[in-house]
């Protein structure tokens, strides 16, 4: 049997908010008389330019853009409907798995995912329990999990977006490991014998930190995009520093199950040159939908990451 590349990826796509008012969640800066002054024009070019960045994902290796989209950082059911119908994206079998999480600005995670390659079999939202030191619970994004068959593998599929570090590094690191530990929990659960998964997200945390290298990455997980990181590589800057908070770990049987089908070839990040910010003192990093408070009309203040599989 040839075997052929094909991609999966993940991608913070920069607060993809509607231009309405959800009085149940933290979104009013994304409205027309919000802050941001969001409107149909910049929500709707926003849509086209993600649809057409998630379309050529992997286009260099793949003759299909990406099986599998873990996304991070979308508001609702809604905005998923309309970067379907995006002029990239029409085109193509897409169907999406998503839960609204308890947020309290409303940002959801998401998984795409090409229904002529992969099958669903179950779904669930991972309840985040975290509280402060005052015990009051800290609402932040469910983990999506998702089963499903593809090329006849099963594979388990966990969309994260953590914690950022916006309230200090040490405050927050405590409520990375927690959820990395709620995630090694359920796959310590999985009634496979050697199953086969995939963890993505933006853990807010690199490669080398403690909730990944020590809570995460640890087997059945490998991180194959530790060495990316070790290059200096990175898929966003924070305080003027590369950093990979966007990965994707694999469990090691993509690796050494030789005679399976879905075998690891490469991770990588998605950085060509469209996604880049061409000018200024950010030039060449993320050309971002805003700088503060500065609509800059450009795709995401994150570049997608992906990992190639030989199917």
């Amino acid at each position: 049997m040839n075997s052929e590349l094909i991609s999966c990826a993940f991608y913070n796509v920069e607060n993809l908010f509607d231009f309405t008012d959800n009085k149940y969640t933290l979104d009013r800066e994304f409205t027309p008389k919000g802050k941001k002054k969001w409107g149909p024009y910049r929500y709707n070019l926003k849509v086209q330019k993600i649809g057409k960045a998630i379309a050529s994902i992997g286009n260099d290796y793949c003759k299909l853009p990406p099986v599998l989209i873990g996304l991070a950082e979308i508001e609702n059911a809604g905005v998923l409907d309309d970067l379907l119908k995006s002029d990239a994206m029409q085109w193509h079998p897409y169907q999406y798995i998503h839960y609204d999480s308890p947020d309290e600005r409303g940002i959801d995670t998401a998984l795409l995912y090409n229904k002529d390659i992969f099958e669903v079999l179950e779904t669930e939202a991972l309840t985040v329990l975290l509280y402060d030191n005052y015990n009051v619970r800290d609402y932040t994004r469910d983990i999506l999990y998702v089963k499903g068959k593809m090329y006849d593998e099963i594979v388990h599929v966990y969309v994260n977006h953590w914690p950022s570090k916006r309230m200090g590094q040490s405050e927050t690191k405590a409520k990375r490991i927690t959820i990395a530990e709620l995630l090694r929990s359920h796959i310590d659960k999985l009634e496979e014998e050697n199953p086969k998964i995939l963890v993505m997200g933006d853990f807010n945390d690199n490669p080398s930190d403690t909730s990944i290298d020590r809570h995460l990455a640890i087997s059945p997980l490998t991180n194959p995009m530790l060495g990316l990181y070790k290059k200096g590589l990175g898929s966003s800057k924070f305080y003027g520093k590369w950093m990979l908070f966007d990965q994707i770990l694999i469990s090691e049987n993509f690796i050494s199950d030789t005679d399976s089908r879905l075998n690891f070839e490469k991770a990588a990040i998605y950085n060509k040159e469209f996604l880049m910010n061409p000018r200024g003192r950010y030039k060449g990093e993320p050309f971002r939908t805003y700088t503060g408070k500065y609509y800059q009309g450009g795709y995401s203040d994150h570049f997608p990451v992906y990992i190639l599989l030989k199917a």
